[in-house]
């Protein structure tokens, strides 16, 4: 059986989010699908409000995803989407993402220079990680 794995995270903005992220991971961020969101709205089956232009293209509002390029348009696929929510982020995450991007203190310097924001660092026995927040305050650790 292929099996999928799909990730949603809320945003307040999801494309900027999707974008972020993507780059973080070397992933790619989903395209939208311009002509298919325009057909739904000339057939009455979705309104102008529920879309934005986001670099230069017609998308939904409501979110954009990102996964592996090798995976990009194939299902089953590993896949993150940024969910619109209207609401900030007020607390700690109840679950978050554990990366190894590759040598820790040249990754959380790249991530900061970006939008990250560096939390703590933080070992037990011999295994230490560093905590940040991406740019909308979602906490994660790279190892």
């Amino acid at each position: 059986m292929d099996h999928s794995l799909q990730i949603t995270i809320d945003s307040i903005n999801p494309h900027r989010q999707a974008v972020w992220w993507a780059e973080t991971l070397g992933w790619t961020v989903e395209p939208s699908d311009p002509d298919f969101i325009q057909k739904m709205i000339d057939e009455g089956h979705a309104s102008e409000d529920e879309t934005l232009i986001f670099d230069g293209e017609l998308a939904w509002r409501s979110g954009a995803g990102i996964c592996p390029l090798d995976q990009l348009g194939k299902q089953p696929r590993q896949r993150i989407l940024f969910q619109l929510v209207h609401l900030p982020k007020t607390m700690k995450n109840r679950i978050h993402l554990d990366l190894n991007l590759g040598d820790r203190d040249e990754v959380r310097d790249s991530l900061v220079e970006r939008g990250a924001t560096f939390l703590h660092a933080a070992a037990q026995g011999p295994f230490a990680w560093y905590t940040l927040a991406d740019p909308e305050g979602n906490e994660f650790c790279i190892r």
